[in-house]
């Protein structure tokens, strides 16, 4: 490698971590635990956490039969799937809360037709979970189907040659297999949707209690209302050091990690 190189890549490494420093930097670390446990923080934290959760849930449910049906689909079928995965990845969040809007909405597609049966969904704690759903559910399915590909089909066929079933095979050959991307999936899921922040604006609302998550805790505290900036930026070191966490954990995961 050039030797020049070096200074841009050092300039690109600071430009991540020297903001991060800042942040740190700027708590009050006397007053951290009072201000976490301050009630409008502890209310966007629990909030934050039963919902990550349920859409964690949810997209397990949902992303582990996608995964393998992508995993084990034709070249071309899967290249199309996989694009219309990774859709969320590459879009602005604001985008999805908007679509998730029109979809489920007063004048939405189904939005209409649940008005019907007295059920609405927009600016509810069960439009965060679909928001975070929206926003998590490629990072498992990608995590995943990776995961299953790699390991090939060789396993599940000598099982089933030997007269295991479908199920069987599942739970006692495909996902044993696969466990490490099935984890690091579901990590990096969750981190996802406890970061979600745009789509949940648009579609969810920032309603404290019912709908206000940390990021949207954090983000109205610096526009002069709801927690103080004080409990946003001890909220803010939490989000860090839960995404440092994941990663940690990702790592761990990881084939060969420990070695």
């Amino acid at each position: 490698m050039p030797p020049v190189l070096a200074i841009p890549a050092v300039v690109g490494l600071a430009l991540l971590v020297v903001p991060l420093a800042a942040l740190i930097g700027r708590v009050e670390w006397s007053t951290l635990w009072a201000d976490v446990t301050a009630p409008a923080a502890l209310a966007a934290l629990g909030l934050s956490l039963r919902t990550g959760l349920a859409a964690t849930a949810v997209c397990l449910v949902l992303g582990v039969p996608l995964a393998l049906v992508i995993a084990r689909a034709g070249a071309r079928t899967a290249a199309v799937l996989r694009a219309l995965v990774t859709v969320p990845l590459v879009l602005p969040p604001m985008v999805g809360g908007v679509a998730l809007l029109f979809l489920f909405g007063r004048n939405g597609w189904l939005g209409q037709a649940l008005a019907q049966w007295g059920v609405q969904i927009p600016f509810t704690t069960t439009a965060v979970v679909l928001a975070q759903t929206f926003v998590a559910l490629p990072f498992l399915v990608l995590a995943l189907e990776g995961t299953l590909r790699s390991t090939g089909v060789g396993y599940e066929q000598t099982a089933a040659g030997l007269g295991a079933g479908h199920w069987t095979t599942l739970w006692r050959v495909t996902l044993p297999l696969a466990a490490p991307g099935l984890v690091a999936g579901t990590i990096l899921c969750f981190a996802r949707a406890v970061g979600e922040f745009g789509a949940t604006a648009l579609f969810a609302g920032n309603a404290p209690g019912v709908t206000q998550t940390m990021p949207l805790a954090i983000y109205t505290a610096f526009n002069g209302a709801g927690v103080s900036q004080g409990t946003a930026v001890a909220l803010s070191l939490l989000l860090l050091v839960t995404a440092v966490t994941v990663l940690l954990l990702v790592r761990a995961w990881r084939p060969g990690a420990l070695r």
